[in-house]
């Protein structure tokens, strides 16, 4: 069975035709709205990603930073250890003793009457060499 078909007509007064404009503009206003939070949403999507990017980049220069610090940090300590080594070589150095001591030591001075014997002390090493020339 079918149902029977009626006609409808509109009605072409103002109150219709304002409602149609209503809508009209009500669904131009939603596609506009629509646009702008694409856009809206776009732009802090890419705000959002350089942001990240800018913070992983500098995570990494100031972990690159801080080791940096850490090795300077230990020649410091290294360089200080020398420093204090070679002020008390200068202080030691102003004394006559210490000077002659030396002066025995590496150049073989000897006072009068005295006798300097010098012992080789990596003889154990020139005879492996000897023996194996291989190494």
């Amino acid at each position: 069975m079918e149902k029977p078909r009626r006609n409808v007509t509109s009605l072409d007064n103002q109150y219709t035709a304002e409602r149609e404009r209503n809508e009209s503009n009500r669904q131009s206003h939603k596609k506009r709205l629509a646009r702008r939070l694409t856009a809206f949403f776009i732009m802090a999507a890419t705000v959002s990603g350089v942001l990240i990017s800018s913070m992983v980049t500098q995570a990494s220069v100031l972990e690159d930073k801080q080791n940096e610090k850490a090795q300077l940090e230990e020649k410091i300590v290294e360089l200080g250890k020398q420093e204090d080594h070679l002020r008390n070589e200068i202080i030691k150095l102003n004394d006559d003793e210490y000077i002659a001591k030396l002066a025995r030591r590496d150049y073989f001075l000897s006072e009068s009457g005295e006798i300097i014997f010098t012992i080789p002390e990596d003889q154990p090493a020139a005879r492996k060499e000897q023996n194996d020339p291989t190494e």
